[in-house]
């Protein structure tokens, strides 16, 4: 089985059947798509570094594993599951990049690991950041820029207040609030929490993008994933039964959207049409991904070109001082065997 052939098995989400048409068994299917997205996840590490980032959108997307949580206490009894399962993003919208995702649960914690790995992959320039209305978002960025300080004491007795955080002059947020009638929207209202408007103007004068606070964007990025990545479907029968295998899907399914895939709006027109084969008309748009958008590369990359690139030392020996942020991919077992195992256990044997 070739590099090609794997990384479209893991594209459709249906190691069974390819290992079926292949005549190869599931679990060697299963170990491939383990390396090429411990792979993956190298390449994407490599290369988002010192990101100049001027625009950053945040958003949640909803999927589950195993188990969706309406059925989750009914499911326990039968064998330990996971439930719901968020994927965190923060998106550039002038590159239609992918700054960073987290899979977990929809809490604080998780939230603030997003703004850390945002922070990690970006340069000293803070974004302007949208968001929903969620409320934890405010705690996360200040968790990420915010700075601390001591408060003046009250009079000329008694102890000093506790040290507080507050936004840096810098760090401009503003959000999205929906509100729904019957799971519908039928209003959209927008709030400036951090900042001035004369600062958010000069933004939007500089943008390439946005015009107006949205989060238009990072939500269009959303229906992209789930088109290009089965298992967050909403109805699905390729769901992940494991939470590492779906982290996996994701680093493989993100690779491939930024370096392989072009983007429809990122197209440039060329000075001079060029001749296609056959007799074809002559092509005027020049493809772009999000990865050439950025400057990481010149070029849209092949699948091969992507599962074979060679991965620079220097960066690898980098990757323990980012243990905290990005832990390594658990080598957990394919789904099959993980099933068998836990069968097996529980069994006795």
């Amino acid at each position: 089985m070739n590099i090609e052939t794997s990384f479209c098995l893991s594209n459709k989400c249906a190691e069974h059947y390819w290992a079926r048409i292949v005549q190869i068994d599931k679990d060697t299917v299963c170990a491939w798509l383990n390396r090429a997205a411990q792979h993956c996840r190298l390449v994407v590490l490599c290369h988002w570094r010192d990101l100049s980032v001027t625009e950053c959108q945040l958003d949640e997307l909803w999927s589950f594993v195993h188990t969706k949580d309406h059925h989750l206490a009914a499911a326990r009894q039968w064998c330990e599951t996971y439930g719901d399962a968020w994927v965190w993003v923060a998106f550039a919208p002038a590159w239609r990049l992918v700054v960073a995702f987290v899979v977990g649960q929809r809490t604080q914690a998780q939230a603030n690991l997003l703004l850390d790995r945002v922070v990690q992959v970006t340069d000293q320039h803070v974004p302007f950041f949208t968001s929903d209305q969620w409320p934890g978002y405010p705690t996360a960025l200040l968790h990420a820029y915010g700075e601390w300080y001591q408060p003046e004491r009250q009079g000329e007795r008694g102890r000093y207040p506790a040290p507080r955080c507050r936004p840096p002059p810098n760090l401009l947020y503003a959000q999205v609030v929906k509100r729904r009638e019957k799971g519908r929207v039928v209003e959209v209202t927008r709030k400036m929490v951090w900042g001035s408007a004369d600062e958010l103007q000069a933004r939007w004068a500089a943008s390439a993008t946005s015009t107006t606070i949205n989060t238009s964007f990072v939500e269009r990025d959303n229906l992209a994933w789930r088109e290009h990545n089965r298992r967050l479907a909403r109805q699905t029968t390729a769901f992940s039964k494991e939470l590492p295998w779906m982290e996996k899907q994701l680093w493989l399914s993100l690779a491939y959207y930024h370096f392989c895939l072009p983007h429809l709006s990122l197209r440039e027109e060329l000075p001079t049409p060029e001749p296609t084969r056959g007799h074809g008309s002559p092509r005027q748009w020049r493809p772009v991904t999000p990865a050439m958008a950025v400057g990481m590369t010149d070029h849209v990359w092949t699948t091969a070109e992507l599962l074979g690139f060679r991965t620079p030392a220097p960066f690898l020996n980098t990757l323990e001082a980012i243990q905290h942020l990005f832990p390594a991919l658990d080598d957990a077992h394919p789904d099959g065997v993980g099933n068998r195992l836990r069968r097996l256990a529980r069994w006795g044997l």
